[in-house]
């Protein structure tokens, strides 16, 4: 059986920051909240043999990969997708400009917003690749806007779509199709 674990890399903010929109174009790295998520992960999966490790390349995520294990391959089609014109923004100016159902939108069933840059059937295509070749357990890191269209090509009990920050969802290949065995898992800090 093949099983993979996705992780949504750690906080980029801590609390008094200013929270904007941070896509593709924006390589932070992670806060101090983010890199005890880091470790809450680490600490998780540390009797946990990986078969292999992929992350996308921005920091936030290679520093939450690095966290868990010292061999990753890295995987541009894990790269955060791109908000266009709300890059950046902080949510408040996000929500005036595209107003907040076309978030709810994005939020419950991954309809971008005007003007980012995004094509989903890319991206599902891009999940059903990586799975495809995924061995044994595979970990993948990566963030919240590409994580969320897992949920389209695997079978899934309702859950969130979005992958919160620091937590990580399980997927098992069953009869050759993908299930959706745990979602929004935190690590106790």
């Amino acid at each position: 059986m093949r099983r993979v674990i996705v992780v949504r890399h750690g906080n980029t903010f801590d609390t008094g920051d200013v929270i904007r929109r941070v896509g593709r174009g924006t390589d932070l790295p992670l806060s101090t909240s983010g890199r005890m998520q880091a470790e809450a992960l680490a600490a998780q999966f540390a009797d946990q043999t990986f078969d292999n490790v992929i992350s996308s390349p921005l920091l936030r995520t290679r520093q939450t990969a690095e966290t868990v294990s010292s061999t990753i391959e890295f995987d541009d089609r894990l790269l955060e997708i791109d908000y266009g014109p709300d890059e950046g923004q902080p949510e408040d100016a996000v929500v005036a400009r595209i107003g907040e159902d076309a978030l709810k939108r994005w939020d419950e069933d991954a309809t971008p917003p005007p003007d980012w840059s995004i094509d989903p059937d890319q991206i599902r295509q891009d999940w059903r690749d990586i799975l495809e070749k995924a061995q044994g357990t595979t970990l993948i890191v990566t963030s919240n806007g590409v994580a969320r269209f897992l949920l389209d090509i695997a079978s899934h009990n309702g859950v969130d779509r979005k992958l919160k920050t620091g937590a990580y969802g399980c997927l098992e290949e069953r009869a050759d199709s993908w299930h959706i065995t745990d979602w929004n898992v935190r690590p106790p800090l």
